[in-house]
């Protein structure tokens, strides 16, 4: 996604463990692990601007009740996700930290996208998860593909922040930063 900024950069793995802290809500845990993620790249590449981020589905956000949806990672637990969120409200929450070591630099930010689906019934769920096999996508689905049939609504302000990375805030960023972008 950030190559559509047509700015040079290179991926690295953090090689950051991505565990839930016991009690540790949705926006606390992504500014983490995004954070820690910038940081392992950063000290590497101390003179370099480091972007981390990492993203969750929330379930009942905010609430008592709040539930943490991750990469489901077999078909089984992708049909239980969508499952439990027919016909409710989903956010996805996106901690973005931008670091360059070699003078202690950080902007930090989270985005939130909402997502109502609509009343799914088990059928069109096993349906959608043989034909995308969204395996690998917090939440079970890809608004991106053939997923964006299972919403009744989106609200948010960067509809790349669903994907994965705000590309809008970020390029902010980039541009305070003195990135020369369009």
């Amino acid at each position: 996604m950030l190559g559509r900024t047509n700015i040079s950069f290179e991926c690295l793995a953090p090689g950051v463990d991505e565990t839930q802290l016991p009690g540790e809500p949705g926006r606390t845990l992504v500014a983490r692990l995004a954070r820690n993620k910038a940081h392992a790249v950063a000290v590497q590449q101390p003179e370099s601007w480091v972007i981390g981020s990492d993203q969750v589905a929330v379930l009942h956000a905010g609430s008592p009740e709040e539930r943490l949806l991750s990469k489901p990672g077999t078909a089984a637990n992708c049909i239980e996700q969508l499952r439990a969120c027919s016909g409710r409200e989903l956010s996805f929450v996106t901690g973005v930290a931008v670091m360059r070591h070699a003078d202690a630099a950080l902007i930090e930010f989270i985005d939130t996208t909402r997502v109502k689906f609509r009343m799914l019934d088990l059928a069109t769920i096993e349906r959608y998860v043989a034909t995308e096999a969204p395996l690998d996508c917090a939440g079970g689905f890809k608004s991106e593909g053939l997923g964006i049939t299972l919403c009744e609504a989106i609200d948010g302000n960067d509809p790349t922040g669903l994907i994965g990375l705000p590309l809008i805030r970020l390029s902010a960023v980039l541009r305070d930063l003195g990135f020369q972008l369009p």
